[in-house]
């Protein structure tokens, strides 16, 4: 399994644990969202490395996406829901900055925060979080 894997593996498994929302990866937003939200982890973009040539070794910022979702009132409302599942990922990304020693940091964003109407569905809150996690491979095929 490459490092890239591994990493996303692992923010994937931290969130799981820890949110009290629906945690799923690269899905599709399905029609309806549970009462305590759902976050969807998008694997982002590894980009380009820095590289160190002896040895050689790759030092990745990868910008893995979250999307953080929580129904809204079609009156309004909704926000201190969005605000504590922010709180949430917040507190679970801190608690292992390195995920069990596969990166070197991880740093989350502030988030962009927005409303969103499917039809036929109840609208939606939405925040967009980037977090970058750096970590570093020997093979950038690997990483």
């Amino acid at each position: 399994m490459s490092r890239r894997e591994e990493v996303l593996g692992a923010l994937l498994s931290v969130l799981r644990s820890a949110l009290p929302a629906t945690v799923r990866r690269n899905e599709v937003l399905p029609e309806k969202v549970a009462a305590a939200g759902l976050v969807i982890l998008r694997d982002g973009e590894p980009g380009e490395p820095d590289l160190t040539l002896n040895p050689r070794t790759a030092f990745y910022a990868h910008r893995a996406e979250l999307e953080v979702y929580v129904a809204r009132d079609p009156r309004g409302g909704g926000e201190a829901a969005l605000d504590r599942l922010l709180g949430a990922i917040g507190a679970a990304l801190r608690v292992d900055e390195t995920l069990g020693g596969l990166a070197e940091t991880l740093t989350p964003s502030a988030p962009e925060i927005a409303a969103l109407a499917i039809e036929g569905a109840p609208p939606l809150l939405t925040a967009r979080v980037i977090v970058t996690v750096e970590y570093q491979v020997s093979d950038p095929l690997a990483g």
